[in-house]
């Protein structure tokens, strides 16, 4: 009876069907009429209410969260509102006018070392959805822009050989390998950063790319694997 019932409303021209039709789909097509200095209005309201709760969660929620992880921070250091997950003991080290943008995430796999740090050199910014895997160190220097989805780990988790992996081991100690970011360096987004690697001062590496083998100052590399694209040495000398 209720199927029925519910075919006659949906597919019945009688005027009780139609007008029942009219009802039930007033909500989702219902719109206010233009009134511009209303929709202002409505708009200013929306951002200010919006800018203090960004405010709030921002100064009185992730910062003081995320600097409460910190071993030591430097002048000016910014969070979005969303508190970066930070796992596992180590040091973060964190330099003056840093920004650590959007949600991170930062494992420090202590199984290696006592203090596995990371460090963030001064003025440079780390983009949403960056991941970050130290069981030594990985350290990144100044002025340095890591876009969103970068991946760095120093690590590689599991062990090559299939054995040692089926039987749950850790990676070994000789393939824990520091990473270092050298200053003025732009890591595009959604790159990743393999145990080892040495990135030059002033490098670009493209959005996408895998980092395997390190990298000279000046230079842009792209690609899986990375491989060396432009010197940027040529560009600065033109």
């Amino acid at each position: 009876m209720g199927t029925e019932l519910r075919r006659t409303l949906r597919f019945s021209n009688h005027p009780a069907a139609r007008a029942a039709r009219t009802v039930y789909a007033f909500p989702s097509t219902f719109s206010l009429p233009n009134i511009q200095p209303l929709f202002r209005l409505f708009r200013f309201f929306y951002e200010s209410l919006r800018s203090i709760i960004y405010f709030i969660r921002r100064v009185f929620i992730a910062e003081p969260i995320f600097k409460s992880y910190c071993h030591s921070y430097g002048k000016r250091l910014h969070t979005d509102i969303f508190v970066p997950w930070v796992q596992g003991k180590g040091r973060l080290v964190v330099g003056d006018d840093v920004l650590i943008d959007g949600r991170c995430s930062l494992k420090f796999a202590f199984r290696y070392k006592d203090n596995p740090t990371l460090r963030i050199g001064n003025n440079t910014g780390l983009g949403h959805g960056c991941s970050f895997t130290v069981a030594n160190s990985i350290t990144i220097g100044n002025h340095c822009r890591i876009a969103s989805g970068v991946i760095m780990f120093d690590t590689p988790g599991h062990p090559l050989n299939p054995e040692d992996r089926k039987a749950g081991e850790s990676a070994s100690e000789q393939d824990v390998r520091p990473i270092e970011i050298g200053n003025n360096v732009w890591i595009g987004r959604n790159a990743t950063i393999f145990p080892g690697v040495t990135i030059g001062d002033n490098s670009v590496v493209a959005s996408g790319a895998s980092v395997m083998a390190s990298v000279p100052a000046d230079t842009v590399v792209g690609g899986n694997p990375a491989r060396a694209m432009k010197s940027l040495a040529k560009v600065q000398n033109v």
